[in-house]
């Protein structure tokens, strides 16, 4: 019964989880590069020292020269996450075989091809084949971090 609780709970994250990345790809490509120029904003803020006192053009200079990690990285987190969602979804299930990597990881790239067909229909977005790999990528990574937990927590368990 525990199982049962757990594999819905991480199937109702999963899905809301998808449903954001859907918002996300839903947005017209004017809101989406001002959500990328504000989280580069803030990374110069952050992570640059005197960024404050830097002349407006050097600022927006800067927020557009890292516009794509920031966008890329973006598109890796998100399917990182849900990578790591969709396995809590089916661990139990294919706990013992081989693929147990593999079903989560072919989830996410699927639900990333269909995202960037998807985006073919938003204004001012493409959908693009790189964007598929690097969500793609980060799914793996996701789901690799998570195999990576167990696997430490079961070695803990067996040697006490």
């Amino acid at each position: 019964m525990k199982y049962n609780k757990r594999k819905r709970l991480f199937l109702v994250l999963a899905i809301i989880w998808m449903i954001m990345i859907f918002g996300f790809s839903s947005r017209d490509g004017d809101l989406s590069g001002e959500d990328s120029g504000r989280v580069g904003r803030l990374v110069g803020e952050w992570f640059v020292p005197g960024f404050d006192e830097w002349s407006e053009v050097k600022q927006n200079a800067f927020i557009n020269k890292v516009d794509f990690p920031v966008r890329k990285t973006a598109h890796a987190t998100e399917y990182a996450v849900l990578g790591m969602l969709i396995f809590g979804a089916t661990y139990e299930i294919w706990r013992k075989k081989r693929y147990i990597v593999g079903i989560p990881w072919l989830c996410g790239t699927i639900y990333a091809a269909t995202d960037e067909i998807h985006q073919l229909f938003v204004p001012g977005r493409s959908g693009q084949v790189r964007d598929v790999l690097i969500d793609s990528c980060g799914a793996f990574i996701g789901v690799m971090l998570v195999t990576w937990m167990i696997s430490r927590r079961e070695k803990k368990r067996s040697t006490k």
